[in-house]
């Protein structure tokens, strides 16, 4: 009889056999991707740097500048269509992945591709980001370094001996030190991608994802200084009278995030119905985005300043307007057409906006509600990403890590969540999962503890278990079986027991056939069978005996002690294993009487 730290355990079981070593190099690895996607963000800030100088001011420098400061005038419409030209090429003749905003494709990955990023797009990918950026793309930097840093992860995977869970891992971790790189972030960073790629919490997952985030975020801190590439002033959130109004800017957000996330894949649409090479779709792009530069060059470029000067309340009622306006008009024309970037920084920029142009307008119908720009102004740029990605969470401790500020967590939670609501009310996917939707892939946006993992063998399995005996032959056993014995009726193996009632081994009905085939039919029941047997255990997770079942390609599993391995104490077949499942889905869907409904029937009862 076979043991669970036997061979077939080693072969088929690979949870069991040193999960302590696999977490131990998973968590050696993150920390290396970690540091290695910090100094490629930081990388990747110098470069945008390198091509913002190089073509919006004329001179060879690194530092992270805004073109919005440039006096070209029209020539940004040059530099914008140069730009998208140069990414159309890239697109055509180095890959096709650098399009768009870098996490969907991060998630296309994960779910199709078993976590396999091919390192060209490691490569073109920060590249293509940075010259969008720096002849004035309106993108961040964050969604690029994301696929970047996951391409990495990706890669080490590739490179070792690893499962495809592992490169998961190691690819969300390579995501997440990216996000931390950018935004000083580490744990919104490690929310995010368990909200977005990893869709589960795991120790597996979640001690190399804190590892490789807080490394990123060191390197952040020692080479691009503390907090994140924009700040936070004071700011009042008037708490706790004023969530009511954070409420009805949720609503507002929710709203837009919708109208955003339909606009963009029309935008995306539209240009795929003209009978025009994809080729040039970023240059056609680039000429609308060069227009909208010269009226507010705010638009151009990451925009961090910018976002500060709205989160400081730096800025009139009028250029907010503008801003807002602006900036989604033009992150929809590039996205749209296949321009690569990130989408985080340009929606924060939009959301800080909205916020604040709510802020001022309330004020100026009711001014005795004294509300603080620049905290709507966070509370927006939160609600407006958050609900457009479905990751509120991840959002609202964002905005909590960068303002470090205690009040904010309350309004924080009433915006996002109730944006967050509306937008799943009214959209089926998110900005994130629409493209893929599109393709035909599924994405998975809640996730829940397995039950499996929750019901113990024991608590499904039969106890009362029909066994046959050892000396009995395969043609009495067909013969009973062929009578439609009621005791035999569901099952389709049956254990072999001894005179004295140990388990000796299992016969199936298709043990039976084959001896009966041979014309073998006085064979004994044990030597038509099989006597390595794999057994679960009663005290044991149902994941565990499932897994044993499906490694070993049978369709069930005989229960025993593990003091005594050959005493039977249950059955389990698969349609054990599926009761839990059902279980579960009564509890979720069938209502149970309530109190109020019972008072009231014996109320009615007394009545009569």
């Amino acid at each position: 009889m076979r043991e669970i730290g036997s061979s077939v355990a080693r072969q088929t079981g690979r949870e069991f056999e040193t999960t302590e070593f696999r977490l131990l190099l998973m968590s050696v690895l993150a920390g290396a991707i970690g540091l290695v996607a910090g100094f490629i963000a930081f990388g990747l800030y110098k470069l945008i740097g390198f091509f913002t100088n190089l073509f919006f001011y004329g001179r060879l420098s690194t530092a992270l500048v805004s073109p919005a400061h440039t006096h070209l005038g029209f020539w940004i419409v040059g530099i914008t269509t140069l730009g998208g030209l140069v990414i159309g090429i890239m697109a055509r003749y180095g890959s096709s992945a650098i399009r768009g905003h870098g996490i969907p494709e991060a998630m296309e990955a994960i779910l199709i591709n078993n976590s396999r990023i091919s390192p060209r797009v490691g490569v073109l990918k920060p590249i293509s980001a940075a010259l969008a950026i720096g002849t004035g793309g309106p993108f961040g930097a964050e969604g690029p370094i994301i696929q970047t840093g996951g391409a990495f992860g990706s890669f080490i995977g590739q490179l070792l001996h690893t499962t495809a869970a592992e490169r998961k891992v190691l690819l969300a971790c390579g995501a997440a030190a990216g996000m931390a790189a950018t935004f000083s972030a580490p744990i919104a960073s490690v929310i995010l991608a368990i909200q977005l790629l990893l869709v589960e919490f795991r120790s597996r997952s979640f001690i190399p994802l804190v590892i490789a985030s807080a490394l990123a975020a060191g390197v952040h801190l020692q080479l691009l200084g503390r907090g994140a590439m924009f700040s936070v002033g004071n700011v009042n959130f008037g708490m706790p009278y004023q969530l009511p109004v954070f409420a009805v800017l949720g609503l507002i957000c929710g709203v837009a995030a919708s109208l955003f996330t339909r606009v963009l894949y029309w935008m995306e649409d539209t240009f795929e119905r003209r009978p025009l090479d994809p080729l040039w779709w970023p240059a056609i792009a680039g000429i609308g985005l060069g227009v909208l530069g010269v009226i507010e060059p705010r638009v151009l470029g990451v925009g961090y300043d910018t976002i500060s000067d709205i989160l400081h309340n730096n800025l009139a009622f009028q250029t907010l307007l503008a801003v807002m306006a602006l900036k989604l008009a033009a992150l929809v024309l590039t996205i749209g057409s296949g321009t690569s970037g990130g989408l985080l920084a340009p929606m924060f920029m939009a959301g800080a906006a909205l916020g604040g142009v709510f802020a001022m307008a309330a004020n100026a119908v009711f001014p005795w509600l004294g509300l603080a720009p620049s905290a709507y102004a966070v509370a927006g740029m939160a609600a407006l990403f958050g609900s457009a990605s479905r990751a509120g969470f991840a959002l609202i401790v964002f905005a909590f890590e960068i303002t470090r500020d205690y009040d904010s967590i309350l309004p924080l939670m009433v915006t996002v969540v109730i944006a967050e609501g509306i937008a799943i009310a009214t959209s089926r996917n998110s900005v994130m999962t629409e493209k893929l939707a599109r393709r035909g892939i599924r994405v998975p946006q809640d996730f829940e503890s397995d039950v499996f993992a929750q019901v113990s063998v024991q608590q499904v399995m039969e106890s009362e278990v029909q066994t046959v005996p050892a000396t009995m032959t395969a043609g009495d056993l067909a013969e009973r079986v062929t009578r439609r014995d009621p005791s035999l009726a569901h099952y389709h193996a049956f254990p072999v027991v001894s005179e004295s009632g140990a388990l000796v081994g299992m016969v199936t009905r298709s043990d039976i056939m084959r001896a009966l085939e041979r014309g073998q039919e006085e064979l004994t029941v044990e030597q038509a069978g099989t006597t390595d047997v794999i057994v679960a255990y009663p005290d044991e997770p149902l994941h565990d005996a499932v897994a044993r079942m499906l490694w070993a390609d049978v369709g069930r599993l005989p229960v025993v002690k593990r003091e005594r391995p050959d005493q039977l104490v249950g059955y389990l077949d698969r349609a054990c294993a599926l009761g839990a499942r059902l279980e579960r889905l009564r509890r979720e869907h069938v209502r149970e009487t309530g109190w109020l409904r019972a008072l009231k029937g014996a109320a009615g009862r007394r009545t009569l």
